[in-house]
């Protein structure tokens, strides 16, 4: 069975750091792309980056752009999202999905059809 389990959510004040982690297990992270989304309250899901499989190319959405960095750790089969200067608008419930169907890594939640993560909250606040 296939399976991602996250962790690394909580309360931050805005110019915060966290870092996401999500453990595959069931398949080897390294034979898919993977991606991040988030969900705020009220508003649709939408693509933060992702990380495309073997040595392909990362991508990241603008509003998080030198800011957040996607990562793969090969031998604890886990992908981190790291998160600097945090602020109140990246309020969301984060999660991680993964796909063994394209060439590379997208942005768009479609593409990802095999696993998802339970979602883990990020609540960015003073």
């Amino acid at each position: 069975q296939l399976k991602f389990v996250e962790s690394g959510g909580g309360l931050v004040q805005p110019g915060g750091s966290l870092r996401l982690s999500c453990a595959g297990s069931g398949f080897s992270l390294n034979l898919f792309n993977v991606g991040w989304f988030r969900q705020a309250p009220g508003k649709e899901r939408e693509g933060v980056a992702c990380l495309s499989r073997g040595t392909g190319p990362t991508y990241s959405a603008e509003p998080v752009k030198g800011r957040f960095t996607i990562s793969r750790d090969n031998a604890k089969n886990t992908v981190h999202l790291q998160m600097n200067s945090l602020k109140p608008e990246d309020t969301a419930v984060y999660s991680c999905a993964a796909d063994s169907l394209s060439s590379f890594c997208g942005l768009s939640s479609y593409r990802y059809t095999e696993v998802w993560g339970q979602g883990t909250l990020v609540n960015v606040s003073s």
